[in-house]
């Protein structure tokens, strides 16, 4: 295996140490803590000074190229004496891998814009990065809340189509007895005819004629 340090993989807070490469062409990058404030307390933020020992975990990333990569990062944990402090003690972490994390933030960002962006399905985004589809979807979810709770532009041309469920769904009053259905048969969505927003709203019930 060669070492191989020219590496460069713009993970705030973390530094290479060095890099392996496997007998199948892939990398395995060895990682340390670059921020100092990985040191500081989550509970309390007051930076720590004695080291309580040493994890390590192996979190996912963007594939590098064509090949795989492989990262592993030895971190310290770190004991908080700040009084008062309900945090004993605690592991570093960086923004681009928060504590618990398994995957890269870029990474689950990606895999959710795929979805959003790109028009991949949440199976075809987790083939491509190598995810599973519970993981792609809630990158998906985090990622969707950034448009839906943003508002929505202006509008040339509002475009306005009535949708037909195919089956309607009914439940039983159990004062009356009497049938009735659970919903209506007819949506109205909303649209950016000319625009690139798509839809914009759904109501349900019909435009009146």
């Amino acid at each position: 295996m060669d070492n191989d340090t020219t590496l460069l993989l713009d993970l705030d807070g973390l530094a290479v140490v060095r890099v392996e490469r496997l007998e199948d062409g892939a990398r395995r990058v060895y990682l340390a803590t670059a921020d100092e404030q990985a040191r500081a307390c989550p509970a309390c933020g007051v930076f720590a000074t004695r080291v309580k020992g040493w994890g390590v975990t192996r979190p996912r990333d963007l594939p590098c190229g064509e090949r795989g990569l492989e990262l592993v990062w030895r971190k310290r944990r770190w004991y908080c004496a700040q009084p008062g402090c309900a945090r004993r003690s605690f592991t570093e972490q960086v923004r681009q891998v928060p504590a618990g994390a398994r995957i890269t933030t870029r990474l689950r960002q990606a895999a959710g814009r795929r979805v959003r962006d790109a028009g991949s399905t949440v199976v075809q985004a987790g083939r491509d990065l190598g995810l599973s589809w519970p993981t792609v979807m809630d990158a998906f979810r985090h990622v969707a809340q950034e448009v839906m709770t943003a508002p929505p532009g202006p509008v040339r041309v509002l475009g306005i189509d009535e949708t037909r469920r195919g089956r309607m769904q009914w439940r039983q009053d159990p004062g009356t007895g009497r049938w009735e259905p659970t919903a209506g048969r007819w949506h109205t969505g909303f649209v950016d005819a000319t625009g690139i927003q798509g839809l914009l709203g759904q109501v349900e019930g019909r435009a009146p004629q």
